[in-house]
Parts: C-alpha cells; sequence; structure tokens
C-alpha cells in the first residue's frame, strides 16, 4: 500500500472540530534586523505558540517557490507534484461555475499595451469592478465562438476574469499568452503537444479578435490569458480522510480549490470579522474549517512591509473569537512565504503552530520564523499537516497489529 492508500485506511469519522487558518504570505525576511512577523504585535498568537508545537514547513520541497494553488494543495493533504491542478481551473471554481470535461479554462487580466504591442501595465491600472463587467459583457456580445469552439467570458475583481473554451478535443498543453512582466510584448500561445496545436489556433484567434474589439477601452486594451486548464480527477476530503470540510475565503481562486477537493465554500463578508463570524455560525455543521486571510499576502506583493505588519496585527486579534470556539485541533500557518523585500512569493519554510490537549507544548515566546524553528515539530513539509491535525483530533486508527 501507498502512503496516501495507508491513511485513507486509517481515516474515522468523530466529532472533534479541526480548524486551519492559512495566512497567505506570512513568512518574511528582515528589513532592519525583522521580519514582518518580528516587528508586528502580535500577543495572541505569541500566547496560543507557548501553548503549541511549533516548527516550520516547507510548501512543497526545499528551495521550490509555490504558486498558491499547489501550495494550498498541500496544506488540504494532497501531494502537489502528483494532482496538478491550474489556475483557470481554480477561478472558475471560485466563482461558482460548473465545469465538465469538455471545458478549458484561463485566468485572463486586462491590460495596456501601447501602439507597438508592448505591455505598459498587467493589470490595466486595476480598473474597477464595475468596468470589468461592461467590458466581459461587450466581449461577450462580439466574440460567442471561435472555429466551432464556443467562448465564455467571466468577470472577476478589478482587472481580472476567467474565460472558458467548450468543446470536444481541447487540451490544455499550452504555454502562458501573458510574459507575466511589463516592458514585454504581448503574445500568444504555443502549443506544447502536436494533439494541443488546434486549441493553440483557437485560443490565438480569439485572442486577436479580441486585442481588436478592445481597441476604444483605453486601459483595458488587451487581453492576457494564463492558466489553461480542465478539470482534473481528484478524490474529495471525505473520501480520503472521512472528513465533512468547509471553507471560508474571500477570493476566486481559494475558493475554487477547496470546492475542488470536496470542501463546502460557505457564504461570507469581505472583512475579517466577517469571515471569523461566518465560522462562529456555522461550527456546528461540519468538523474540518479552512480560513484563509490574504491581506498579508497582497501587501508583501506590494513591497509594503509596514502594511503586511498592519495585516497581521489585525488578523492577531481575530485568534480570541476562534479560540472561544474551543476546537479540538487547531493550526495556525501560511501557504508561502511574502517577503516585503522581495515582493513575490519566496522558497522560504513558514512557521506553524499546532494546539490541541494531546501535545506537550513548546513554551516559546513568539510565533515568529526564527522562534518556531526552536519547536519540536521542526522543519516538515506541508503535506504532513492534515495527519497531524488527524492524530490530535483523533480522527486516525491505529496501523497494524
Amino acid at each position: 500500500m501507498t502512503k496516501e492508500e495507508v491513511l485513507q485506511s486509517l481515516a474515522m469519522q468523530t466529532d472533534s472540530k479541526l480548524i486551519l487558518v492559512v495566512i497567505d504570505g506570512i513568512g518574511g525576511l528582515p528589513v532592519r534586523g525583522k521580519t514582518e512577523l518580528e516587528a508586528a504585535k502580535t500577543p495572541n498568537l505569541d500566547r496560543l505558540a507557548y501553548k503549541s508545537n511549533c516548527g516550520l514547513i516547507d510548501p512543497i520541497s526545499y528551495g521550490i517557490t509555490p504558486g498558491s494553488g499547489p501550495s494550498h494543495l498541500a496544506l488540504f493533504g494532497y501531494d502537489p507534484f502528483r494532482y496538478e491542478i491550474g489556475r483557470g481551473v481554480m477561478e472558475a471554481l471560485g466563482i461558482g461555475l460548473k465545469l465538465t470535461q469538455n471545458d478549458l479554462t484561463a485566468r485572463g487580466n486586462f491590460a495596456t499595451i501601447d501602439e507597438k504591442g508592448t505591455i505598459i501595465d498587467r493589470r490595466a491600472g486595476r480598473i474597477s469592478t464595475e468596468k470589468n463587467q461592461e467590458i466581459c459583457r461587450f466581449l461577450q456580445s462580439k466574440i460567442r465562438e471561435v472555429n466551432g469552439i464556443k467562448v465564455a467570458i467571466y468577470p472577476g475583481r478589478e482587472h481580472r476574469f476567467v474565460i472558458v473554451f467548450q468543446g470536444e478535443g481541447l487540451k490544455d498543453d499550452l504555454t502562458d499568452a501573458d510574459p507575466q512582466k511589463d516592458g514585454q510584448k504581448a503574445k500568444g500561445t504555443e502549443n506544447l503537444t502536436e494533439e494541443a496545436q488546434r486549441t493553440a489556433e483557437v485560443v490565438n484567434e480569439y485572442l486577436g479578435r479580441a486585442m481588436e474589439a478592445l481597441k476604444p477601452f483605453h486601459p483595458a486594451n488587451a487581453v492576457l490569458l494564463r492558466g489553461f486548464s480542465k478539470i482534473p480527477n481528484i478524490p474529495t476530503m471525505f473520501e480520503r480522510f472521512k472528513l465533512k470540510p468547509a471553507a471560508i475565503a474571500t477570493y476566486p481562486m481559494y475558493r475554487g480549490l477547496a470546492r475542488l477537493v470536496g470542501m463546502e465554500v460557505l457564504e461570507t463578508g469581505e472583512t475579517l470579522q466577517d469571515e471569523v463570524e461566518t465560522l462562529k455560525n456555522s461550527f456546528n455543521g461540519y468538523d474540518f474549517f479552512y480560513i484563509h486571510f490574504k491581506k498579508p499576502d497582497s501587501a508583501g506583493e506590494d513591497g509594503n512591509f509596514k502594511l503586511k505588519v498592519k495585516a497581521l496585527e489585525e488578523i492577531d486579534r481575530m485568534i480570541p473569537s476562534i479560540l472561544r470556539l474551543n476546537p479540538d485541533v487547531l493550526v495556525v500557518t501560511g501557504d508561502h512565504s511574502t517577503p516585503a523585500i522581495l515582493k513575490s512569493h519566496s522558497w522560504h519554510p513558514n512557521p506553524i503552530l499546532l494546539y490541541s490537549k494531546y501535545i506537550r507544548p513548546d513554551r516559546i515566546r513568539r510565533f515568529t520564523e526564527r522562534q518556531c524553528q526552536k519547536g519540536q515539530l521542526g522543519r516538515f513539509p506541508a503535506l504532513e499537516i492534515i495527519p497531524l491535525m488527524l492524530a490530535n483530533g483523533l480522527k486516525l486508527k491505529k496501523f497494524g497489529a
């Protein structure tokens, strides 16, 4: 038996409640001697860390900088090298689309290009969501089909959207039609296999027609597509771990990924307090909760050290409300590090704390990267978090005689 099969055979349903708090982009690097966590005032997380087991997790593996998709898969107990889920699928599921095996999805950005086709702004000045909706309606009215393939475009927040190509024989073996850097030329996609050639032709025909149609819509006068993907075959968290899971997240991609692994995505407001209130109101209905806080990652990607510190402090104030629910197991960690000094995701391990009544507390003084590395959990792959939570929730039978 594989390790995955063993774990599935040991999992059992109980009444214990598990909460996984994911602070997006939690880890950082020192600026004037301190990381963002070290600079933040986080008395609640610090007190909790003192009563917990602590350590560091690698989202994927040593030295690999993760995207949000694979890092979340690992947090949910799925090997990201085995279960590869494209960005387009996650975005589509996140806005509530129901996909079929004939659907090819991609995440899109409206962008600004100059007269030479050079990208001036990949995010089109972060146009308003209302403007995005207007442009999507316009494009949908202009382009409904390309070479016999149906096309649908769905607005997201600000400059983001999801596009779905629907028809038989579509392949996702395509390069991104997005250089992902300003100052580069806008480009089409290329097929990575012969079987995907027709699909690449369809996508590039759409891009050409869309660019022409968008000329009057400056600054949103271009379309960039990435994360071409089809829905994969992936077991649910109930099938894998006998859990009845729920997700509380505001951003579409995280909601989509949670839905893909069988979580019920709960409706919630936009604020951190809204998310915690949703957790409180739904606590009796499920035995596993994933709650996602986005702000530190956004601040880190903007290179705003002070704002990331402020975001961490805001999350810290939510911790007592979560603890008052008296979960049997509480884990606080991140999906990846986003140091403000790098303005991007990074390969650095994330701090983690695990709180339950079946542990030997580490008694560390602060929930920070350097303090957590002293904890007895050590440094380990994020893939092992769910088994640890199940064990501490008494949801695993004994292995072997």
